[in-house]
């Protein structure tokens, strides 16, 4: 039935044309030249003599038809003809009166405002992006083409100029290589290309990652005086500073080698006692750096100046912990149960800005990293308990966030959001998993995860440096676990080092942990297996690295080894006792710079280098023979 109905309108529709096509002359089949066609509001179209009289009336239909039988592919081709011909006629009025004035000077020239609006119309025009069946202006195409990545973009250049041209341009390849982490701070004219940056950075990337794999770069040693024992280490960005049995503190700049390491001078009080008190903990920012000695001293001096230190205070309580704040504008100390706020005012002036009591002497802490200048907090662990202060308000009470009654705390560390801390169980508590980390929420106080389940005691939690919802932790039997904090699971197991872990730092794809043997690996957290390991004599107490360098420090228990004094004449024979600073660049070719050699091997007969590895140098012509 379908079929004869369809069949039927075929036969009806031809009758017609062939109707149509009869009425008209035949020695002109077409519309003449002369003739126009307009089309009504209902559909259908007339064709007007120039006399103004009309031929016939034909449905819309029947004109497109008539389309595709004259050889039109596409009925909207006419219309688009009729446009080019009416931006033609315009063109050409425009170009005649323009030229009519040129010849007339002083003539005065109609309708001067409408040849503005045609000259702001053009260029509009010019500035049309096509899409598909419709243009758009240049600024909404861009706005779109800020969506996509740049492989898309790669294959939007190839649709056409116009498109090249906007897929290539400089504002879209600026935003995604600082979206991509590359040239933060830079401005959109700094680099005249930056697709060309973008790749380069890539490239470097690349190159930099296969460098960790492969441990191909250079290697340093923070050379050490003689006779002094490596007592604590904290490095920020290029500083690294470092303090001693001695009571001398040390910093080192990682971007100037060239430059000696500068002596950073202590107190009066501590550079007159006999024997020098030893340094207890050090920290430094990016502007300050601080030291505590074992007198209850701690100063504080200028990364930038050096020299006599800036800010000075002692206290009763002997060993002393230390935090800053990531500006460096605020010192946290604690010793005992006692904590202490010293900060910067706005002339530069350091004061101490509160004290606060805690019933339990404090044993960690930390400051939470980027919350601003309005809130700056610190998390306290002090026997069972973890307290938040903030460390803007002057004389503000400590707010607990947890605390149980035997259950102490044994690592803590936070981020920008959550604060995670592990918890040694005992008796019954056993029985429930073993020990615990717990994970807070900054903003309101309350428990978001609660994770591991491991008959150790966790030792060192990394949470600021890697994904937002993945927690590194090292623990005491032997192994380096990674938990998801959304599913409160873990991730990966590694059975890392058989003296247990005593720090570990994590990223989006590796992981490098430090053990009480002495024992550096670096792990591809992909394939959950190891790269590569680096050994020294003491524990490694401190591991931290960014994209293109590793830092790592091995800082003996015994301070004071027995059967060697540190006034010996024979100093070589205490290295073993010193402990050790490694500074790895993998940015760098292998045989890009002379610091992949070991300082042994870059020794000479010249100098007194030989004396500190206990050997003897001689030239070749003095052996004996």
């Amino acid at each position: 039935m379908a079929e004869d109905e369809l069949a039927a309108f075929r036969d009806h529709w031809r009758r017609e044309l062939w109707s149509q096509k009869e009425s008209s002359p035949r020695s002109d089949p077409g519309p003449s030249p002369s003739s126009r066609e307009n089309r009504s509001e209902d559909g259908t179209s007339r064709s007007e003599e120039p006399g103004g009289r009309c031929s016939h009336v034909e449905p819309g239909y029947v004109s497109i038809a008539r389309g595709l039988l004259d050889g039109r592919t596409s009925p909207l081709l006419g219309r688009l003809q009729e446009e080019r011909s009416r931006r033609k006629r315009q063109y050409r009025h425009v170009t005649a009166t323009c030229r009519e004035s040129f010849k007339h000077p002083h003539r005065k020239v109609k309708k001067d405002e409408q040849l503005v609006d045609q000259l702001i119309q053009d260029l509009n025009e010019a500035n049309d992006v096509p899409f598909f069946d419709m243009e758009l202006p240049y600024e909404l195409a861009l706005k779109i083409f800020r969506y996509l990545n740049s492989v898309q973009l790669g294959r939007c250049a190839q649709v056409s100029r116009v498109w090249r041209v906007l897929a290539e341009d400089n504002v879209l390849w600026f935003r995604m290589c600082v979206a991509e982490g590359y040239h933060h701070g830079a401005a959109v004219w700094d680099s005249p290309c930056w697709k060309s940056t973008l790749r380069d950075c890539r490239n470097a990337a690349k190159s930099v990652r296969s460098n960790w794999k492969n441990r191909v770069g250079c290697i340093s040693q923070l050379q050490l005086e003689l006779g002094k024992v490596l007592c604590d280490v904290s490095s920020c960005d290029n500083y690294v500073l470092a303090g001693y049995s001695s009571g001398d503190v040390r910093l080192w700049d990682t971007l100037h080698w060239d430059l000696p390491a500068c002596h950073l001078k202590s107190n009066q009080l501590s550079a007159h006692s006999e024997p020098r008190p030893h340094v207890s903990h050090v920290q430094v920012s990016a502007s300050v750096a601080a030291a505590a000695y074992r007198d209850g001293c701690v100063d504080v001096w200028s990364t930038e100046t050096g020299g006599e230190p800036i800010y000075h205070y002692q206290t009763a309580e002997r060993d002393r912990v230390l935090a800053l704040s990531p500006d460096g504008s605020i010192l946290v100390s604690a010793g005992g149960a006692e904590v202490r706020l010293d900060g910067a005012d706005h002339h530069g002036l350091w004061r101490t800005l509160g004290l606060t009591r805690l019933p339990k002497t404090v044993e960690s802490l930390v400051v939470v990293p980027s919350r601003g200048q309005r809130c700056q907090l610190a998390c306290v662990a002090a026997g069972e308990s973890v307290h938040l202060l903030d460390l803007l308000e002057e004389e503000a009470e400590p707010r607990t966030l947890h605390s149980v009654y035997g259950h102490p705390v044994t690592c803590l560390d936070a981020s920008d959001a959550l604060v995670a801390f592990g918890v040694k169980r005992g008796g019954w508590a056993m029985h429930d998993g073993g020990n615990k980390i717990h994970v807070y929420s900054l903003e309101t106080g309350k428990p978001t995860a609660c994770v591991g389940n491991s008959p150790g005691d966790f030792t060192c939690i990394n949470l600021r440096d890697g994904p937002a919802h993945l927690l590194a932790c090292g623990n005491k039997d032997r192994r380096v676990r990674v938990f998801d904090l959304r599913t409160c699971s873990s991730v990966t197991s590694l059975y890392a080092h058989h003296l247990g872990v005593t720090c570990v730092q994590m990223d989006d794809w590796k992981m490098v942990s430090g053990g009480g043997e002495g024992l550096v690996c670096v792990w591809d957290m992909r394939m959950a297996s190891k790269l590569w390991e680096m050994h020294n004599r003491h524990p490694v107490r401190h591991v931290r690295f960014n994209t293109g360098t590793l830092l790592t420090a091995n800082i003996p228990d015994d301070k004071t080894p027995r059967g060697a004094c540190i006034t010996d004449d024979d100093l070589t024979a205490h290295r073993r006792h010193r402990g050790v600073v490694c500074h790895y660049d993998f940015s760098e070719d292998s045989g890009a710079r002379e610091q992949h050699v070991l300082p042994i091997c870059r020794s000479d007969y010249t100098g007194s280098d030989g004396y500190n590895y206990n050997i003897g140098l001689a030239v070749p012509y003095d052996r004996v023979r």
